[in-house]
């Protein structure tokens, strides 16, 4: 009789399994995120896998690179971009969480100010220095990476406060319509 249990229950596993239109993917993927669109993120200061100029780090002027993306869907309301360094000794490094950029805009200038709100809406959050704004890379030692991850909304959040790359993230659930990701590197003389 065990026996017959177990098999009975093996069975209904895979039937289930079976059925699911994500195969072996565990459920909780299984949401609106499957169809996002992919972004074109680029800058006038680095390539691809490039190197970050010393203006854009803690060595130089420590201001925000330009940035420049295409290929936004026609229903997105609002931008938002991370930048991040996973390379840092004490864990992933935040340096720059901004959102709420308008839909219509194709990119970031050059040394946006560190003012929590700027002229068009746009809000910046906390990076890991627990200041608003940019904050450059300023690895301790080694060569790091840095991930500039843009994402396109179909809403303009509504959070304020003191943002952080979490709070962010957990606001974007459900809403990102397409995402690009840039990657440079630095290393300190």
């Amino acid at each position: 009789m065990n026996i017959k249990i177990h098999y009975f229950a093996l069975s209904v596993l895979l039937l289930l399994g079976c059925g699911s239109k994500n195969g072996n993917k565990p459920i909780e993927k299984e949401t609106n995120q499957d169809n996002i669109m992919e972004l074109k993120l680029n800058s006038s200061a680095f390539e691809e896998g490039g190197m970050i100029p010393e203006e854009f780090t803690c060595d130089g002027d420590n201001v925000s690179p330009e940035l420049s993306w295409s290929g936004a869907p026609a229903e997105t309301k609002s931008f938002a971009l991370i930048c991040e360094d996973p390379d840092a000794p004490a864990g992933i490094w935040i340096h720059w969480v901004i959102y709420n950029i308008p839909g219509s805009e194709k990119g970031l200038h050059e040394g946006v100010s560190a003012d929590k709100k700027l002229f068009n809406g746009t809000m910046q959050g906390l990076n890991s220095s627990g200041e608003t704004g940019y904050d450059g890379p300023c690895p301790p030692g080694g060569t790091h990476r840095y991930y500039f991850k843009l994402y396109a909304l179909d809403t303009t959040l509504s959070i304020e406060g003191n943002v952080t790359k979490d709070v962010l993230l957990d606001a974007m659930k459900g809403h990102i319509i397409a995402q690009g990701q840039l990657m440079a590197k630095y290393t300190r003389k």
